[in-house]
């Protein structure tokens, strides 16, 4: 991961569940984001934990997007729902992971989260200039300012 920086801040990172993984990092110390990426959930672990062992994990804070806060889910179809069952899944495969890996983590309810953002709307708003995709941003917005 080429932008976490290595200095004594805390470094924030939002997980937003799912197929593609978002995966963000905010450093509480240059004040900026240093990654937003999409990721396999397996890739995003790997890089919590190399963050977690770089910076200590006491210096870092996980905010993990939690599906199953979600109450509300409209008029979909059964594969809609279907897909609110990975990302539940997903959910409670970080919880343990994290557990498992003794890094402290946040679990926040969908409805809690600026979400849904363009990738021109999200430019304007966070500098970043980077490409970014809808699981990315909702990553970054979790942590984007802490």
């Amino acid at each position: 991961m080429s932008g976490v920086t290595h200095n004594q801040g805390i470094c924030y990172i939002g997980i937003d569940t799912g197929v593609h993984t978002g995966f963000a990092v905010w450093d509480s110390e240059s004040k900026r984001l240093t990654e937003v990426s999409t990721l396999s959930i397996t890739q995003a672990m790997e890089q919590v934990k190399m963050v977690a062992d770089i910076r200590g994990r006491d210096c870092i804070r996980l905010y993990i997007e939690d599906a199953r806060q979600r109450k509300w889910f409209g008029r979909t179809g059964r594969e809609r729902l279907k897909g609110a069952g990975s990302v539940c899944r997903d959910a409670k495969i970080w919880q343990d992971w994290c557990s498992e890996q003794g890094i402290e983590c946040r679990m926040i309810a969908p409805r809690c989260n600026r979400t849904k953002l363009s990738a021109a709307q999200f430019r304007v708003l966070t500098k970043w200039t980077g490409r970014t995709s809808e699981h990315s941003r909702d990553a970054a917005m979790m942590v984007f300012g802490r």
